[in-house]
């Protein structure tokens, strides 16, 4: 039955309350728009465009988008409903601790690392691609085993592994720090996006989008479940709750707000796009600055470039953020070491978590090819979606007197076709993707066997601790940590 347990709303509230180390609250209803806005738009339109257009759904990727933003409207409900109700770090993870017990929250935790580690490199990977086409555009080429990794003909991607590397210091020395680099990204990519719409609708060709549906409906909706990667931002949001100042009210109205306006740009861009040139010419990683190429709009080209830059930017910003605050919060409930809960004593960063995830997002992106990354994204993506959603009806059902700020439209309804919608674009992914997937839940089972189920904070004898004065003779920094009380 230790499986099952949950933990009590009431439990985690108060431990986030009354902890040993605390998250600085300085985010409010803005910064937590602009947060998921950054995280939204970036690979769905610079990236992934491309990809599911020409080899999935054609000009119907329009379709696509439209689908995924569907079923992601229908998870932001479920997730804003739940955010404002826990406003704790950890999102999906700590809300199916709260619900669906140890495990499953475990299982949940464990496929947000993969979603957004994966996503961060999928990401850093699509940076790296538009970094080297500006360069192009003025005459500056990379030498190409610095340019790309092994799979791709290359040695390394030098550009991918260098942004990540920048973007770990800069979430390491603050959040405030990141908030206002991230709202300064966002606007230049907004302002670009809208930009690129204006010219690019004047040199539309109609006869590109026909035939529309060249793969047929089956083709859209494998495109859906390729594109949803785009929509993983609005879930970064819920990650934040502990540095929002007013959590309750603005946590629904930075999820909501961010997937709205996000959902409606990708549309709008997925159409100019195909109509630029036909879909069967934009089988690349940097699909918008080649369509306006082949348009013969080279100064709009290297502009988008530069949006696009500041676009996948902002994305792997936030997602990397986001990874680090669901390592804190496993490691504050016992699942993880808890030197991953331990934070900067100037900072008040979690700053083991940033540097763990930067490693790993930096492998990733350096090595392997952009579609891997992308479908192993979004399969851990979609499974904790369905989790979150049937974790909020059992919370309705089982608590019905819990304080919920917010509460989503139409329940039960929206958090059943939220799952439904989920589960069925999971089942749209490539079979390979699946048994990479099964991989990687064998080895979280293992993991939490062997660490998790006996350190949980949930047990009720006390858990043991890992002497700091051994983790100092590995690396000197920890010597300015003091290991947390009760820990």
């Amino acid at each position: 039955m230790q499986l099952w347990r949950t933990k009590p709303v009431e439990r985690i509230l108060a431990e986030e309350a009354g902890g040993p180390y605390r998250l600085r609250r300085t985010l409010g209803p803005l910064d937590l728009t602009a947060l998921g806005i950054g995280a939204i738009i970036g690979a769905g339109i610079f990236v992934l465009t491309g990809v599911a257009a020409s080899g999935y759904a054609g000009p119907g990727v329009i379709l696509s988008f439209a689908i995924s933003g569907l079923a992601s409207g229908l998870a932001a409900l479920v997730y804003a409903e739940l955010a404002s109700m826990v406003p704790v770090a950890g999102s999906a993870y700590t809300y199916a601790y709260a619900s669906l017990g140890e495990l499953v929250a475990w299982l949940v935790g464990w496929n947000i690392i993969l979603e957004y580690v994966v996503a961060s490199g999928a990401v850093a990977i699509g940076w790296s691609s538009y970094l080297q086409d500006l360069l192009a555009s003025a005459g500056v080429f990379l030498p190409p085993a610095l340019a790309k990794g092994p799979g791709a003909g290359g040695l390394v991607n030098l550009p991918a592994v260098l942004i990540v590397a920048f973007l770990t210091l800069l979430i390491i020395t603050g959040t405030q720090h990141s908030a206002v680099a991230n709202k300064v990204v966002v606007a230049v990519k907004v302002g670009v996006i809208l930009l690129f719409l204006v010219v690019g609708a004047n040199h539309v060709d109609p006869a590109h989008w026909r035939p529309f549906l060249p793969y047929g409906m089956s083709g859209v909706v494998h495109g859906a479940a390729i594109v949803f990667f785009a929509y993983i931002g609005f879930d970064a949001v819920a990650t934040a709750a502990e540095e929002v100042r007013n959590p309750k009210r603005d946590l629904a109205i930075g999820i909501i707000g961010s997937l709205a306006v996000s959902t409606l740009l990708y549309v709008a861009v997925a159409a100019v796009v195909t109509g630029l040139v036909p879909y069967t010419a934009l089988n690349t990683a940097s699909p918008v600055a080649a369509a306006l190429l082949s348009a013969g709009i080279r100064w709009a080209s290297a502009l988008v470039a530069v949006g696009a830059l500041a676009g996948l930017t902002s994305v792997l910003l936030v997602t990397m953020y986001g990874q680090s605050r669901v390592f804190f919060a496993m490691a504050r409930d016992g699942l993880l070491p808890p030197v991953f809960y331990w934070v900067h004593p100037r900072y008040r960063t979690p700053m083991l978590d940033s540097l763990v995830i930067g490693s790993l997002v930096a492998l990733i992106a350096g090595f392997l090819p952009i579609g891997t990354a992308a479908e192993l994204a979004n399969i851990g993506t979609l499974s904790a979606f369905v989790a979150v959603s049937v974790g909020v009806l059992v919370l309705r059902y089982r608590r019905p007197e819990l304080h919920r700020p917010f509460r989503a439209p139409l329940m039960p309804w929206t958090a059943v076709l939220a799952a439904g919608f989920s589960a069925y674009l999971m089942f749209n992914l490539p079979s390979l993707t699946w048994w990479r997937f099964v991989v990687w839940m064998a080895l979280g089972l293992a993991i939490y066997f062997a660490y998790g189920y006996r350190h949980s904070a949930l047990n009720p004898a006390p858990r043991p601790d890992i002497p700091l004065r051994r983790l100092e003779l590995v690396r000197p920094v920890f010597k300015k940590f003091r290991r947390p009380a009760g820990s």
